[in-house]
């Protein structure tokens, strides 16, 4: 078995919904982020053996996202790609079976990460191909049917948000002070230039042939601290879940490069961090925001590790409530 090292990484802004990027299909936005971490990485892109892109909203971006995205970026056509789509853990996915390439030694260097452009999910209208015979036939949002539905209950995936927040006993203001607190780090992450290195500017085509550059995350700017208690729920009339302690609508794509120990030593890279180890866990779909807990027990386990070996735990989620939830679990 190989080490597999983490040599760059890229991200575009993160455009707000409808906003900066909202012109820019996710394709595009995922061949920056490619581009910007091969370079990076001071790699040729003819170097890069496979693109593994995560990709959830991929009506209407035509085929193979992930290989628009790599050809994009430079990676010669004779190379392969793979779009993955597991919802939320897409991007992140696709990392992991890069690792898992570099690990089995089928590659050396791979490139991978994930791209949505949530602002361009189609409106879909079932049913129109045969015709419509008989009652309503209207237009199905594809951002909510494909990304954001439960269709085992048939629900948002916000009331199973929900249904964690009552069963936990994660109230109203534990989210919104958790939600608070991240804003605030956002904002002075921003103001401190935290971020700078890591994003590549993003030149949008506007009318008249202006062109607006992009460098800015949009969202932690337009927060009001002072409306976020009083909001009203999203999902249920006198839930605990709103606007502000759920993630918002957004566009955006981030990639790395994945490289194997004689990658490392033939191309002079320099690592920035050794994946260890990954996994996974699954909970019933209702049950999702419980299934981090179950993963990072499981990773820890694997990697022989301890919670207090850890110096930093990095919890994506799109509910507060989901990370109220690990931290209490694991006594974070």
């Amino acid at each position: 078995m190989h080490d597999a090292y983490i040599v760059s990484a890229a991200r575009t802004p993160i455009g707000g919904f409808g906003g900066a990027l909202s012109a820019v299909a996710a394709p595009e936005l995922g061949a920056a982020a490619l581009r910007a971490a091969i370079e990076r990485a001071r790699v040729p892109a003819a170097a890069i053996e496979q693109v593994i892109m995560g990709n959830v909203l991929a009506a209407g971006l035509g085929q193979a996202p992930a290989r628009q995205a790599g050809l994009g970026a430079g990676v010669p056509r004779e190379h392969g790609a793979l779009t993955i789509n597991k919802v939320c853990g897409s991007g992140l996915t696709a990392v992991v079976l890069a690792e898992q390439m570099i690990r089995l030694g089928d590659a050396d260097l791979v490139a991978a990460g994930g791209m949505e452009s949530m602002s361009r999910a189609p409106y879909l209208l079932p049913g129109a191909r045969r015709g419509h015979r008989l009652g309503p036939g209207g237009l199905v949002d594809a951002m909510i049917l494909d990304g954001l539905w439960d269709p085992y209950d048939d629900f948002h995936m916000g009331n199973a948000a929900e249904r964690c927040a009552r069963e936990q006993h994660v109230t109203r203001e534990d989210q919104d002070v958790f939600a608070t607190r991240s804003y605030e780090r956002a904002q002075s992450a921003v103001a401190a230039g935290a971020f700078s290195a890591e994003i590549v500017p993003m030149s949008v085509p506007g009318r008249g042939g202006a062109t607006t550059v992009v460098t800015h995350d949009e969202e932690p700017s337009r927060v009001d601290f002072a409306r976020i208690a009083t909001l009203r729920p999203s999902f249920e009339h006198d839930g605990t879940i709103t606007a502000a302690n759920a993630s918002t609508i957004a566009d955006g794509a981030a990639a790395v490069v994945v490289a194997s120990a004689a990658a490392v030593e033939r191309h002079g890279l320099a690592p920035r961090a050794r994946i260890v180890a990954a996994t996974s866990a699954g909970r019933a779909p209702a049950e999702f925001a419980l299934a981090p807990v179950d993963a990072m027990r499981r990773v820890l386990a694997r990697a022989d590790l301890e919670r207090d070996d850890v110096d930093l735990f990095e919890i994506n989620e799109a509910f507060a409530v989901v990370v109220v939830h690990a931290i209490r679990a694991l006594a974070l």
